[in-house]
């Protein structure tokens, strides 16, 4: 057969297989696991953004800087807020967004991309706002062994920084910064999840490869590097925001750095944010994509028959 008639052909099994309802917490799951993963590179791009004149540069020196000081275990500082932020930001972001999927796709017709974009950006504002106090946690748990020891905050675990922080600045700290964040939510996960179901279309539309491993792989690597390109400077915001010590207007924050950085504020960062977010976007959609292919084995639906 040629490779436009497999095109065909595949292009028509996906439009003829039936929708498939799948668990709302299957996204943070994924995610959850993609962070156990990937939380090193998190670590040492929080303070790459976030790191004074006589840091450490780059990220391979960073990297030798955390475990000359704090050793091995330093690089998994602030897992805990890690892991919550998964599963109460990726949770309502994926869980939201695969329901408006779901209720706008039938057995011969999907959403149009367009149609995508705007269900991400939808279930990324409401994930970034449920996500914010997990967020600001990971912020300041990742970045606090980079400060002068009488400036640490020490925080114990997820729960203790939960506690000290609605206990010492008020409930409103909890949602420090949530507009930026909210507005990255937003970015990420129209340029993630939308680009994510788009490449994967295309993939499967025009290329020989069939709806496999080799398929996720090409399609979340591809969303990787449109969402780090995207969300960049507002991820250069969001982490400066978070991890200051008292609260500054938004609008004084971008003049400030303007000044002092220039446009390059920007991108800052971008290389370990990419070397970050794309292996996490990665194993994020391998481990959905697997999350699916036990729950349609589980429920008995032939692989190809259900989307």
């Amino acid at each position: 057969m040629s490779s436009s008639g497999r095109s065909e052909r595949k292009s028509q099994d996906h439009l003829n297989a039936r929708p498939l309802h799948y668990p709302f917490w299957f996204g943070g799951s994924s995610s959850s696991c993609a962070a156990a993963v990937t939380h090193p590179l998190d670590l040492v791009k929080v303070r790459l953004q976030t790191r004074t004149s006589d840091g450490p540069r780059g990220m391979l020196k960073t990297f030798v800087h955390i475990l000359r000081h704090d050793g091995f275990p330093g690089l998994y500082s602030g897992l805990s807020a890690s892991l919550l932020r998964q599963l109460t930001y990726s949770t309502t972001r994926f869980g939201v967004y695969e329901e408006l999927k779901s209720s706008t796709t039938t057995a011969t017709t999907s959403p149009s991309f367009p149609s995508l974009i705007a269900m991400a950006s939808t279930s990324g504002f409401l994930g970034g706002v449920a996500g914010n106090p997990a967020d600001v946690l990971n912020v300041r748990m990742q970045h606090d062994a980079a400060l002068p020891a009488h400036a640490r905050r020490n925080y114990k675990h997820v729960i203790d920084g939960l506690v000290r922080m609605t206990r010492e600045e008020g409930w409103g700290s909890l949602f420090r910064g949530v507009l930026p964040n909210s507005m990255r939510a937003v970015l990420m996960t129209a340029s993630q999840l939308a680009s994510y179901d788009g490449f994967k279309r295309l993939i499967l539309s025009h290329t020989p490869l069939e709806d496999n491993l080799a398929t996720y792989f090409s399609a979340s690597f591809l969303a990787g590097f449109v969402a780090t390109t995207i969300c960049s400077p507002v991820d250069v915001i969001k982490t400066r925001v978070m991890s200051a010590k008292e609260s500054e207007g938004l609008r004084a924050l971008l003049i400030k750095v303007y000044r002092v950085e220039g446009v390059g504020w920007m991108f800052r960062g971008w290389v370990p944010s990419f070397v970050r977010l794309g292996p996490h976007t990665i194993a994020t959609f391998l481990f959905l994509e697997q999350h699916k292919k036990l729950y349609r084995r589980f429920r008995g639906v032939q692989e190809g028959h259900a989307l």
